[in-house]
């Protein structure tokens, strides 16, 4: 469990798939990802999760605000082993709409890259996404990654012509996340 000011980064559980469903059908929140996905295919996703966390020790976290115990999506890192830049680790985020714009999604990956550059010793940290989510890419400008153009790409798993198949590639190094937060992230 990783813990922020308002949010709780935990593994899974049961009662999280319903709401992780509804995020995941939502066409707001899947906007940038190839489809929205079926209540089999998130449910899927969440088991994945949970099992990654086993075999990895990182995986992509439920996220439950500690104000209201409410899930509002989730985050956390994830290895990479199959994209040009690769081997790797990645932070992502997915939270429900309810819950844009409040800060959330920034929080919750500060809290996931004070963890793996801390306790899991991560030298870089990587995110990308297609070029057109441009919510994301400013979260990760506000949490201090920088834009490695150089290592922009075609996303190997989307076909030619897909508006989503350009990604940009994000990049943090532990020591300037370490300067960037201070020692403590």
């Amino acid at each position: 469990m990783i813990e922020a000011e308002r949010l709780i980064l935990r593994q899974w559980r049961d009662a999280d798939k319903a709401p992780f469903a509804a995020l995941n059908a939502d066409p707001r929140v899947m906007e940038f990802m190839p489809s929205a996905l079926t209540r089999a295919q998130s449910d899927g996703l969440a088991d994945r999760f949970a099992a990654a966390y086993d075999v990895d020790g990182v995986s992509f976290y439920a996220l439950e605000e500690r104000a209201t115990g409410a899930f509002v999506g989730a985050a956390g890192l994830f290895h990479v082993a199959k994209l040009p830049f690769a081997p790797t680790v990645e932070i992502g985020w997915r939270l429900g709409h309810a819950s844009w714009g409040r800060g959330f999604a920034s929080e919750a990956a500060r809290a996931c890259l004070a963890h793996g550059f801390g306790a899991l010793g991560f030298p870089e940290i990587v995110a990308f996404t297609a070029v057109l989510n441009l919510r994301s890419r400013r979260v990760m400008d506000r949490i201090g990654m920088v834009r490695d153009v150089a290592g922009d790409f075609d996303h190997p798993a989307l076909p030619e012509g897909n508006l989503l198949r350009p990604h940009v590639l994000y990049r943090l190094a532990r020591s300037s996340f370490a300067t960037a937060e201070g020692p403590s992230g």
